[in-house]
């Protein structure tokens, strides 16, 4: 891909993931413009490139058609990040606004098709895998592509709308000859996080020096914390190298229990308090952990970054940006909305 040619728009691009996809695609010197309509996302994530001029940005909210269709003119490459979303706090309890997500592809999708886009990379996420091959956390289990099949299960009205758009493109390529790659992402973390997510939220609780310190679910969950800087170099891969709206796991096969991370920030950060688990709230599937067989074989794509130094450096980060009234302000909020 001859990057400093391309023309690529970054949906969402403000945001937590996107910005760092922005950052990476203005070191390949690609004409970036981006379109968040900071529902979530920040403009301090991108200010750099907005002040050198490197990257164009337009606050529209992509739910309206018009919106959409400005969006992509001009441009070659669309990376849609766009979409109403946040932890597992709000994805059990926001249902209608995560459904809305239905209509957001479906109209960047369909203005992609009209302008005759060159390629569109989306960001789709683990949780398009049936529910109930996720239920055992003592199983050892790496979900593959191929597991996304009848019966049909998606997480929540969040995973249904991101496997109807990830179908769409399918169909999208086999009638209009529309190239595009679905990434799918499992549990992303890194700078810029935000604390709705998981291990972001770990943090927040040490950085203020919650005391008890509160465990959603068991702490037997698995998940397969995966770095964001891994995240978007599998992302630029698929624009290089899929066209046929394949999708593909992008996330480490790192087994890593939810009480196993929160020892570790306890211990890193010299938190010393009581753990109390609470299984009763929002908690998703008990193991989740993508296979990458796929992606190393069709990208030459896998994680660099094991999680325990990108935890560590995450911490870091976060402890140096943050101020402890502020997060002590917005904590309890953050948990379950974006």
């Amino acid at each position: 891909m001859n990057w400093p040619k391309k023309n690529v728009l970054v949906t969402g691009g403000a945001s937590f993931i996107g910005s760092h996809l922005v950052d990476a695609l203005v070191k390949r010197q690609a004409k970036v413009r981006v379109v968040d309509n900071l529902s979530s996302g920040k403009i301090k994530n991108i200010d750099g490139h907005l002040k050198s001029g490197k990257v164009k940005f337009i606050k529209a909210d992509l739910k309206e058609s018009k919106a959409a269709k400005e969006a992509v003119k001009g441009i070659d490459i669309v990376f849609h990040l766009a979409a109403d979303h946040g932890g597992r706090g709000y994805v059990d309890l926001h249902q209608a606004a995560c459904a809305s997500n239905l209509m957001l592809d479906g109209l960047i999708f369909d203005a992609c098709r009209q302008q005759r886009i060159e390629k569109v990379v989306y960001a789709s996420s683990g949780c398009v895998y049936p529910n109930y091959l996720q239920t055992n956390p003592k199983k050892i289990l790496y979900l593959t592509e191929k597991m996304v099949g009848p019966p049909y299960e998606a997480d929540n009205m969040y995973g249904w709308a991101k496997l109807m758009a990830e179908m769409t493109l399918k169909a999208y390529y086999k009638d209009y000859g529309m190239k595009s790659a679905s990434c799918r992402y499992f549990t992303v973390y890194g700078e810029r996080g935000v604390e709705n997510h998981a291990v972001i939220a770990m943090i927040a609780r040490a950085f203020i020096k919650q005391d008890p310190f509160f465990v959603w679910g068991t702490g037997k969950q698995i998940r397969n914390w995966t770095y964001v800087g891994d995240i978007v170099e599998g992302t630029i891969l698929a624009a290089e190298k899929i066209s046929d709206a394949t999708a593909i796991n992008l996330g480490t096969r790192e087994r890593t229990s939810v009480i196993s991370a929160v020892k570790e920030v306890l211990r890193y950060t010299g938190h010393k308090a009581r753990i109390i688990l609470q299984p009763s709230m929002p908690t998703g599937p008990y193991n989740r952990v993508a296979d990458n067989a796929l992606a190393k074989k069709l990208l030459g794509w896998e994680p660099q970054m094991k999680f325990m130094d990108g935890l560590h450096r995450t911490i870091d980060w976060y402890f140096s940006v943050k101020d402890s009234k502020q997060v002590k302000m917005i904590l309890k909020r953050m948990l379950t909305e974006r």
